[in-house]
């Protein structure tokens, strides 16, 4: 799931940004199509992620469902399906009935954030776990807590520079 979030669904969104996107040179065209493929592989490596975290827990009958980072991962997983869907309406405005696209692309633009976020904050609370604490230790840990944060950071940026609107300040 780690691979799915900050790997896929990081490169899917970083792909908009002129100056860390390795698909510049595209259209914005193509560059939506990259999105679409990068959201799908996303969702994809998530819900296998999702069924082996299943298939182990009932294998080893642990009980489901008992730590912030598996609540709050349950949470990511229905923000990114809504996130998903808000996708499609974009990607067929006419087929969905949206009238004001321009509007949608906000709220897609800023949920799509929040989704982010959350999965950067997911993947924080898994380093947490007493099974990933067992496996690193030291400064490699401090390390892996920082790599999640790097790109959020730049995500952040990127789309609050870029595509929110900002408040002209009168002075």
């Amino acid at each position: 799931m780690a691979l799915a979030f900050c790997l896929c669904m990081a490169e899917a969104i970083l792909l908009f940004s002129p100056e860390h996107s390795l698909f510049f040179f595209c259209s914005r065209k193509a560059r939506i199509g990259l999105h679409w493929v990068g959201q799908t592989l996303a969702i994809l490596c998530a819900a296998l992620g999702l069924g082996f975290i299943i298939a182990s827990k009932t294998r080893s009958e642990l009980p489901h469902l008992v730590s912030w980072h598996s609540w709050v991962g349950v949470l990511t997983l229905l923000a990114t399906g809504g996130q998903a869907l808000y996708g499609l309406c974009l990607l067929f405005p006419r087929a969905a009935g949206v009238s004001r696209v321009a509007r949608l692309k906000l709220y897609h633009l800023t949920c799509g954030l929040v989704v982010y976020l959350m999965a950067t904050v997911t993947v924080l609370l898994a380093m947490y776990s007493v099974w990933f604490q067992a496996q690193i230790k030291g400064g490699s840990w401090y390390l892996c807590l920082a790599l999640p944060l790097y790109p959020a950071l730049v995500i952040m940026h990127q789309i609050s520079s870029s595509y929110l609107p900002r408040k002209k300040m009168e002075m």
